[in-house]
């Protein structure tokens, strides 16, 4: 029996991500992403064992972080005001 067959048993979605699929999850290629790891503008990676994941909570936090609109990453808005 499928899980769609079996009303009780919900779908969790993992709290830790690959690289891929937290690249995915920001809406970036993985290459952008690295880039963005590299420059800070995205968390790094926890190790379980060998393997590197991304908390899904650290990049809402990072991704809410990243400037809106037109706004470059060292424009900062605050700076136009009198």
């Amino acid at each position: 029996m499928t899980a769609a067959m079996q009303p009780h048993v919900a779908l969790i979605e993992p709290r830790g991500l690959s690289r891929v699929r937290a690249a995915a999850y920001i809406g970036v290629s993985p290459t952008k992403f690295d880039e963005m790891v590299s420059d800070g503008r995205m968390p790094p990676p926890k190790r379980i064992d060998g393997r590197k994941v991304w908390d899904r909570r650290m990049l809402d936090e990072a991704f809410e972080g990243l400037p809106d609109g037109g706004a470059t990453r060292d424009t900062n808005p605050w700076n136009e005001l009198t």
